[in-house]
């Protein structure tokens, strides 16, 4: 027996069967969308939410950090990239030359 390629179709032959796949499997493709964009939404919450906590985290090591160092003064700090300014005084050198 040869199959055409024009009869194809649903295997089964009786309308109501048809009908009744049709309506379960737009169920289902709906209820996997709809449960696809709740899954998505859900894990972009919980990476928004770990997100906030490592900036949160990061943001107060820094302030930790920012506390345990030593003030820096105005006059005679590079830190800030300045010029360190002072007096100074030429003092002979009083090494004997070997």
């Amino acid at each position: 027996m040869k199959y055409s390629s024009a009869n194809r179709g649903f295997p089964a032959g009786n309308p109501i069967a048809n009908v009744f796949v049709i309506i379960v499997g737009a169920l289902v493709i709906s209820a996997s969308i709809v449960l696809g964009f709740f899954a998505f939404v859900i894990v972009g919450c919980i990476v928004l939410i770990m997100a906030s906590i490592i900036g949160v985290r990061v943001w107060w090591f820094k302030r930790q950090l920012r506390g345990q160092m030593p003030p820096a003064s105005t006059n005679n700090s590079t830190a800030t990239g300045g010029v360190i300014e002072g007096e100074y005084q030429v003092v002979a050198d009083d090494r004997k030359d070997e």
